[in-house]
């Protein structure tokens, strides 16, 4: 077996991973990532555009982090780490599923109907409804800097592209959001 191999191996036997430079026990591990739950979750929504395809996403990518904690570095951020997991793992999910298209209106399009905040609601779709238009990079990026106020760096390096490429991405994405809801807002009012 090789060095780096054995290594790997019993770090992984001994129930004990480096996270940010300290020596974690797998439940620590399993307690942090709890505690991202709610951002994983929220990315997953921006990623996959239905509230079940991202719970499944991140089931998938909490079992991965779990069962290949040896992978995280010391230096990384679990994070930037879960971010990436989540992300390879929606790609792996596009690509067995093939794009198919929604024809049936969100479920949440219904919830509160006469409720006296349905007119947020409206503006709530709207936005998810744009997000949803956005070619799949721009809203990855998005997601990532805007909604889960991670750095460009951070986001790029998920992402795997240049820092440039994010700006890029992110400036597109926003103008073509502030077009949809400029007239979404339009139609609403």
């Amino acid at each position: 077996m090789l060095p780096a191999m054995e290594e790997n191996d019993d770090r992984h036997r001994s129930g004990c991973i480096d996270v940010r430079g300290m020596h974690a026990s797998l439940d620590q591990l399993r307690e942090q990532i709890v505690a991202l739950l709610p951002r994983l979750r929220r990315f997953a929504r921006t990623l996959a555009r239905d509230p079940h395809d991202a719970d499944d996403l991140v089931q998938i990518a909490v079992e991965r982090a779990l069962t290949r904690s040896e992978q995280l570095r010391p230096d990384a951020r679990l994070s930037s780490w879960m971010f990436g997991i989540l992300r390879n793992a929606w790609i792996d999910e596009a690509r067995t599923r093939g794009r198919r298209s929604r024809l049936f209106a969100p479920e949440e399009a219904g919830e509160h109907v006469g409720d006296a905040s349905s007119e947020n609601h409206a503006e709530v779709l709207s936005v998810q409804a744009a997000m949803a238009r956005l070619p799949d990079e721009q809203r990855i990026a998005i997601g990532l800097v805007l909604v889960e106020g991670l750095s460009y760096k951070e986001a790029a390096e998920i992402m795997g592209v240049p820092v440039g490429t994010l700006t890029s991405r992110l400036a597109r994405g926003r103008e073509a959001l502030q077009g949809m809801l400029a007239d979404t807002t339009g139609a609403l009012q």
